[in-house]
């Protein structure tokens, strides 16, 4: 008999009922470092005094009303996304999906309305953008694709870090080229600054369009507010979610006014998107995430992070083989099996998410205490050290 919840989960045996900073405990009372961070969307951990505070206060008033009307908290957020961003404008929406289905519609839209039939749209082998239709064919992973039917067309996929591939398959017909700035499910792997500054200059050169996918790696995770912001290069649009609502729904497209242009009145909508009570926490979020003190100690904190990962692959060779990723979005390459390390970190009493490429994916919180991050290397290292035991 099938469950009620639909079984598209392979869940762990573990139920938490309470979060508290950096830690979840579970029912029995266990308590568990979380690494993984709602695999980073509590940004600021779990139940942030201030995140409480601006729900409990927002949740009193107006929880949501429809997008006829005007809504202050959705203002307030697009204007602070825009004034810290490349951004002209702003849709907000409630996830990383919906906010790449928009980005693929405004390309779309900015080249019927030059009356140009460009829609093929590059993209990149191991990327993630989401599991509706549009999101897996531009994936072009047989994993999510198969047994879904006829395909979204006009993606074409390319393998990562293949410049001479990038190089022949971007020319004037292309639409747009969309790629995540770090990888996440794919292996945390970063696009080189190098890499990022040509793909923006062929862009320009070519006419495509740069649709960034920071859903994962955006909202401070590199020490940057996003992350293209380290190679000193702007997209054209832009996607993000997750960390965005420090633990609620929320995500948003931002773009300027050139590639938005196509998007007029009734060409998209939310019935949810840019609601009182998400943005009034996103915005909660965005003010103490933007903050420069705050993206200074992120950085630091990553230097600290990666010291005491390289660390571990010195004293584990046989069980990691490298340290690679950016800013707190980092990863452990494994030469165990990953959901081993997986399995045996949860065993002592850490979280970590696995990715592809064998990695074990490091998403802690922003303000992981620097207390929190040395217990998380020394449960690693437990870890480690209980499969090479076996």
């Amino acid at each position: 008999m099938i469950a009620t919840v639909l079984p598209t989960y392979n869940r762990a045996p573990l139920t938490f009922v309470r979060g508290e900073g950096s830690w979840l405990i579970e029912a029995d009372g266990r308590r568990f470092l979380d690494l993984g961070a709602g695999i980073a969307v509590n940004a600021l951990g779990h139940a942030h005094p201030a995140l409480v505070d601006v729900l409990h206060k927002q949740a009193q008033n107006l929880w949501h009303v429809s997008n006829l009307y005007q809504i202050p908290q959705q203002q307030a957020l697009a204007d602070a996304l825009v004034e810290h961003s490349f951004a002209d404008t702003v849709f907000f929406t409630n996830s990383g999906t919906e906010a790449a289905e928009l980005a693929i519609k405004m390309v779309r839209k900015y080249w019927h309305e030059h009356g140009q039939e460009r829609v093929t749209i590059l993209t990149f082998e191991a990327a993630f953008h989401g599991r509706s239709t549009g999101a897996i064919a531009a994936s072009g992973s047989e994993k999510m694709t198969k047994g879904f039917g006829p395909l979204m067309p006009g993606f074409k996929v390319l393998p990562w870090d293949d410049h001479k591939a990038l190089e022949a398959a971007l020319d004037e017909t292309v639409a747009a080229v969309l790629i995540e700035t770090v990888q996440g499910e794919g292996g945390i792997r970063p696009l080189s600054e190098a890499q990022l500054k040509w793909l923006r200059a062929a862009c320009e050169r070519t006419g495509a369009l740069l649709v960034l996918d920071e859903v994962q790696c955006g909202m401070g995770r590199t020490g940057k507010l996003f992350a293209h912001e380290w190679a000193g290069v702007d997209p054209d649009i832009m996607m993000v979610a997750k960390g965005i609502g420090g633990g609620f729904p929320l995500g948003a497209v931002l773009a300027t006014e050139k590639a938005a242009a196509g998007m007029v009145a009734g060409t998209h909508g939310s019935t949810y998107g840019g609601n009182p009570l998400a943005c009034a926490v996103g915005l909660k979020v965005m003010e103490i995430i933007a903050d420069p003190v705050f993206l200074a100690d992120v950085s630091r904190k990553a230097g600290l992070l990666r010291q005491k990962l390289e660390g571990l692959v010195a004293a584990h060779p046989d069980t990691f083989e490298e340290v690679r990723g950016s800013g707190l979005m980092l990863g452990l390459k494994c030469r165990k099996p990953n959901t081993d390390l997986v399995t045996a970190a949860r065993d002592a009493g850490l979280l970590v998410v696995p990715a592809a490429d064998n990695v074990i994916r490091l998403l802690p919180a922003l303000n992981i205490p620097d207390e929190d991050l040395a217990e998380a290397a020394t449960r690693l290292d437990q870890a480690a050290s209980s499969l090479e035991s076996t």
